[in-house]
């Protein structure tokens, strides 16, 4: 049988089964032990944070965040809309309503322009948004400088949502730790994982220590449980945490890998009619955690669905760009500032297979179905 070609599988150091090993050898199974706080630290380490804490998932990450900058039933929250839908559901947990932002097509990301804009519009009408989220998509960093001065302008909290962009940098620093807090996802297919965890990241030691409190149930300081706010069972295991550093030694193995995966396809594809690749904004590097392209159906001859299906028949799995948030019909009532280009982008963008551990053939087979068809 044909081995399937899929989007983006885990890929194992090797390194992983010691750490886990190490973690049921002394029995810390739970989510606590020496695994979880070496993982904060390692991983702080990596992105140059000050404080981190180790959570079940990015999505986790992201309500605590949120609930620690004060979001309440009837805030506002703006939000990328080109992105899944784990950006924005948080603000909902929190009876708050989501606004989004339109993309640039400079680097897919949220419009710097736009978000100025609507800042000020909702400043003179003073119902400015209790925070903001922005997402760092496919592995490419926002341009983070003038959308953080924007935020800082009307005392909004930025938190940056680089789920998809650990390893990624804008002017030579890492994505997610710009704003007020960054949120980092280690689901299976990022480019490490946990098998499923996430991270909270702060310069606000404070910040942190709070949302470590929320993440194990607000358990007060008592030799009994005894509970003064409700809080949330977040907290990562030591066996994941194990996992997390076994895959955070070769963090930057992947990310060249990855980076090779889209070279690759650029050269075997790029000078094909139609074809568009996601561009890498100069403002800093990709991890090219998905290479994705746009397809100009006119120029190409068929549109992306078509290459999508002929891709699926031979067992290759290639998936559409998000669709916005703002087209979801669970968000149908919320409003969003433009919204065309990311429309754009969804209905001619398509994903192919990413992995670190992509063989040459597997490429070169991704890329014979696309020149065929």
């Amino acid at each position: 049988m044909t081995k399937p070609i899929l989007l983006s599988t885990p890929h194992m150091s090797g390194k992983e089964q010691e750490y886990v090993k190490e973690a049921f050898d002394t029995n810390w199974i739970a989510p606590v032990g020496s695994h979880i706080d070496a993982f904060e630290q390692e991983f702080c380490q990596a992105i140059n944070a000050s404080h981190g804490v180790a959570v079940s998932s990015g999505t986790a990450a992201l309500h605590l965040a949120l609930r620690l900058i004060g979001v309440q039933t009837g805030d506002e929250v703006f939000c990328s809309t080109l992105t899944f839908i784990a950006s924005a559901s948080p603000i909902t947990y929190l009876g708050a309503k989501p606004v989004f932002i339109d993309s640039d097509r400079h680097s897919w990301n949220m419009n710097p322009d736009l978000l100025e804009e609507a800042l000020q519009q909702r400043a003179k009408i003073g119902k400015l948004p209790k925070a903001a989220i922005l997402v760092h998509l496919y592995g490419q960093s926002a341009d983070i400088e003038p959308i953080l001065k924007a935020c800082n302008r009307y005392e909004i909290p930025l938190i940056e949502d680089a789920a998809e962009s650990l390893g990624a940098t804008y002017k030579g620093r890492a994505t997610g730790t710009f704003g007020r807090m960054g949120i980092f996802s280690f689901n299976g297919n990022k480019i490490i994982t946990t098998s499923g965890g996430g991270m909270l990241v702060s310069e606000d030691s404070s910040l942190v220590s709070k949302a470590r409190f929320l993440a194990t149930q607000a358990r007060d300081s008592a030799p009994y449980y005894q509970h003064s706010e409700i809080g949330y069972n977040y907290r990562l295991s030591n066996v994941l945490a194990g996992i997390g550093r076994g895959q955070l030694l070769v963090l930057e193995e992947r990310v060249a890998a990855r980076r090779r995966n889209f070279e690759f396809y650029q050269q075997a594809l790029g000078h094909l009619p139609g074809i568009e690749f996601m561009p890498e904004a100069d403002f800093g590097r990709a991890t090219r955690w998905l290479t994705c392209l746009t397809i100009d159906s006119t120029a190409f001859g068929v549109d992306r669905d078509r290459v999508r299906l002929a891709l699926a028949k031979r067992q290759v799995e290639a998936r559409p760009v998000w669709k916005p948030l703002h087209l979801q019909p669970v968000f149908d009532e919320c409003e969003c500032i433009r919204g065309d280009v990311a429309k754009s982008l969804f209905e001619d963008g398509l994903c192919l297979p990413s992995g670190s551990n992509l063989t040459i053939k597997e490429l070169e087979k991704v890329v014979s179905v696309i020149r065929n068809i």
